[in-house]
């Protein structure tokens, strides 16, 4: 990258001597709570409260998605229904945190901002205080395993639900908010984008920015670039989760890059969502050469069947990105997290000496 912080193509860069991107060290951005499952914890979760799973995650996983099926999204919103389903307390939540803090550490992941909206799990556990406190307990025990990336959570409002509940969620993540492991550190907006209008949300995002939370909602995925505008202006974000359409319009694009704000990008649920066909369609280097900050992310593996750093080796043998581009991506993924300085700042000298070592070990 021209200045190691994910911001446009390096020049005269050196082929990629293919270090392993499991050693590289990141940082995780975008990845939702149940969406972060193992298959076979849904499955023993579902076999533990009597549940029946369909096909899909169980003889005929993983899902395959028909890029050409609008209603793809609805699809993927119903399997994603189901396997919140299986959650049905305290125990499960837990197991989902720390699972989702090893297998990222496995990976390289150093740190996680993991997404959750919890009113999903509030009916079984006495409310939604209960609930995120719970998710905050489990992140930051998890976080004190060697091994395990260290673990911070991003409250997310359903845009399929009315502003006012959206503000209580604000208010709620307000109460936690920190900057380490086990503390809320950020506020979004997921679920189905063509829902809903950005501008009615922008009260509970101002709740959010004042207690010092980065503002982080999706955008510009199912929607094009007039929605990445729209979301520029009512939720000021840090982060956009998404955003790769942005490219479709180069003025909106070019707010993106001048504002700072780093997009959360996700290859492999772009593809499977039907946003691109093929992988080779995703604009990451598009994004890259105009000068945006990208982390790319996960988002649902469990739905997906790609982890974090099978995005970046999608990167590399798809988009033809070197080690030292990878590296740059790795960089702009801290750049753009609320990571303590002392994470940052031992990621930063992991990173050069993995480019530094043949071998990435």
């Amino acid at each position: 990258m021209s200045d190691g912080a994910g911001r446009g193509p390096a020049t005269g860069a050196e082929p990629s001597a293919s270090r392993p991107v499991g050693t590289l060290p990141k940082a995780h951005l975008h990845l939702h709570f149940t969406g972060s499952m193992r298959v076979e914890t849904v499955r023993e979760m579902a076999r533990s409260h009597g549940l029946r799973l369909p096909a899909t995650l169980t003889t005929d996983y993983p899902p395959l998605f028909d890029a050409a099926d609008r209603r793809g999204w609805f699809r993927f919103q119903r399997l994603y229904d189901v396997a919140r389903a299986c959650v049905r307390g305290e125990a499960d939540m837990r197991r989902i945190v720390r699972e989702a803090a090893l297998d990222d550490g496995a990976e390289g992941s150093r740190w996680l901002e993991i997404q959750v909206d919890p009113t999903s799990y509030a009916p079984f556990v006495g409310g939604i205080t209960p609930a995120l406190e719970i998710v905050l307990d489990e992140a930051a025990e998890v976080s004190r395993v060697p091994g395990a990336a260290q673990v911070a959570v991003v409250v997310a409002a359903s845009r399929m639900r009315h502003p006012l509940e959206a503000r209580t969620l604000a208010r709620l993540a307000a109460r936690y908010a920190g900057s380490g492991a086990g503390t809320v550190v950020g506020f979004g907006l997921s679920n189905d984008e063509r829902r809903g209008d950005t501008a009615e949300f922008a009260a509970a995002f101002g709740i959010a920015r004042r207690a010092g939370l980065a503002s982080v909602p999706h955008a510009g995925e199912l929607l094009g670039a007039e929605a990445v505008a729209a979301t520029l202006e009512a939720a000021v974000p840090d982060r956009i989760g998404h955003g790769v359409r942005s490219v479709e319009d180069p003025r909106v694009l070019d707010r993106v890059v001048e504002a700072g704000v780093a997009l959360e990008v996700c290859p492999g649920s772009n593809v499977s969502l039907g946003v691109y066909d093929v992988p080779e369609e995703v604009p990451l280097r598009r994004l890259l050469s105009a000068g945006a900050t990208v982390a790319l992310g996960a988002d649902d593996p469990l739905i997906f069947g790609s982890r974090l750093a099978e995005q970046y080796e999608t990167a590399r043998t798809v988009h033809g990105l070197s080690d030292a581009e990878l590296a740059g991506l790795a960089r702009a993924s801290f750049a753009a997290s609320r990571a303590p300085a002392e994470v940052r700042a031992a990621a930063e000298r992991d990173i050069a000496a993995w480019l530094e070592d043949p071998g990435g070990g």
